[in-house]
């Protein structure tokens, strides 16, 4: 892959039968900075989940209630802002770390990480500044 050539999304996930979830990150035609996250899922339980904006929060929630087998594993906040920085995950993790924020940490260590993480830098969970 080279990460200097620049494709479309379309181009990207075309050959990818299951890209599972994914952030994408660029600038609209204005120069405004744009987030885009999508998930997918493989089980029933996880396919059953649609996004809602809330006070300024992405979250999700289930489709069907009647179809929920675990809420714990596809209802959370995805997104939210915390001063000027960007959290986004795909779990329970983004309360996590607007906590850590909020406590002045700059950096987390949580029973989910394998070493203290430093919250100051782009990680796996996507915590921008903004």
């Amino acid at each position: 892959m080279n990460i200097y050539e620049t494709k479309t999304v379309s181009q990207l996930l075309s050959g990818n039968s299951y890209p599972g979830r994914g952030v994408i990150m660029g600038k609209s035609p204005l120069g405004k900075a744009v987030i885009g996250y999508f998930i997918m899922g493989r089980s029933e339980n996880s396919r059953n989940r649609v996004f809602r904006l809330s006070n300024g929060n992405l979250e999700t929630r289930a489709y069907d209630e009647s179809k929920v087998e675990d809420p714990s594993l596809i209802i959370y906040r995805a997104r939210t802002v915390y001063g000027g920085t960007v959290i986004m995950t795909n779990g329970d993790q983004t309360d996590t770390i607007e906590k850590a924020f909020k406590e002045g940490r700059e950096s987390l260590k949580a029973p989910w990480l394998k070493e203290p993480m430093s919250l100051m830098r782009p990680t796996l969970l996507h915590v921008f500044p903004w």
